[in-house]
């Protein structure tokens, strides 16, 4: 016995109508990144430090590194000028003498306890807060003014941050 081949023939009307569907679901789809949109288009910290834009100069990562209240810190981070001309960023910790650091144009300077090429060292005698504890960070620049923000303090707990700390300097 022999089955009858059986023959399926889509019609026209119904590969349209699959075809609308298809192209529905993916304009939908489509369209979740022009209503929502994209998280790492987004500037943001990605480690344990804030970051700050003034002018053409970005301050990235920055921790104040203490071993206690009162002890002596280290401001760590990095700034980086986007700009075409070279600018001087002031910067204070909470109510000490501010730190010039030197930016060059389309260059980063590391802020990591050392005055050598490419880095500066930025400090306070006594930090004011606690590790664990958020302090004042003023920066300034000639051409646009100052921002002030909070900067989380850390201590040597971490192994990354240990090296950091700074000693307190010999008296003469």
């Amino acid at each position: 016995m022999t089955s009858p081949r059986l023959r399926t023939r889509r019609s026209p009307r119904r590969v349209v109508v699959l075809a609308a569907g298809a192209a529905v679901a993916a304009a939908a789809l489509a369209g979740c990144s022009a209503t929502n949109p994209m998280t790492t288009e987004k500037p943001y910290s990605a480690s344990d430090g804030v970051r700050a834009q003034i002018g053409d100069v970005r301050a990235s990562n920055l921790i104040l590194v203490s071993e206690a209240h009162g002890k002596p810190g280290v401001l760590t981070g990095a700034l980086t000028n986007d700009g075409d001309t070279d600018t001087t960023v002031s910067i204070t910790i909470g109510e000490t003498a501010p730190t010039k650091v030197d930016v060059k144009s389309h260059q980063t300077v590391l802020l990591l306890g050392e005055d050598v090429e490419g880095q500066a060292d930025v400090r306070t005698p006594a930090a004011d807060t606690p590790p664990g504890g958020m302090t004042t960070v003023t920066l300034a620049t000639p051409a646009d003014g100052s921002y002030s923000l909070r900067v989380p303090v850390l201590d040597g707990t971490l192994d990354e941050y240990a090296a950091l700390l700074p000693t307190a300097t010999p008296s003469s």
